[in-house]
């Protein structure tokens, strides 16, 4: 009886590199929607609950790293449908992870919907190591990449 194995492996630096930088442009797009509604919160006072403002930073967050990446998409020669398709499909656990994290960071470390000039870099560093794990599984093992 033959037995099927897998080529699967997390050695591979170059699709370490590759998924960095997939990585990296999901954090960027979550990072503008997420911690700008933060930010905006933050100075005009509005006195929504910290629960409130975290969820719709969350969603802004998925939001404009979903137009990030589709527009990143139609500048690679994908027409509008096909780019906002994949950027909804591939990299949406991706942006989840990401934008829960860095927001379960920043009810830890300030009480949430904060942003001080030390939280901010602890936020995008724990958005881009907990989902740059699955995209180098993605990209490895599918070759699916979202950008």
């Amino acid at each position: 009886m033959k037995t099927t194995t897998s080529n699967f492996h997390w050695k591979c630096k170059y699709t370490w590199k590759q998924s960095a930088h997939n990585t990296k442009w999901c954090l960027i797009g979550c990072a503008i929607g997420d911690l700008g509604t933060i930010l905006f919160f933050q100075i005009t006072g509005i006195p929504w609950s910290t629960l409130a403002i975290m969820s719709l930073a969350i969603i802004n967050g998925l939001i404009t790293s979903i137009a990030l990446e589709t527009i990143i998409m139609m500048r690679q020669q994908f027409n509008f449908h096909q780019a906002l398709k994949t950027a909804l499909g591939m990299s949406f656990i991706s942006m989840i992870s990401m934008e829960t994290t860095m927001n379960i960071t920043d009810v830890l470390l300030t009480g949430g919907a904060m942003l001080t000039w030390w939280v901010v870099p602890i936020m995008l560093f724990v958005g881009f190591i907990t989902p740059w794990p699955y995209n180098y599984w993605r990209l490895k093992k599918y070759n699916i990449v979202c950008h």
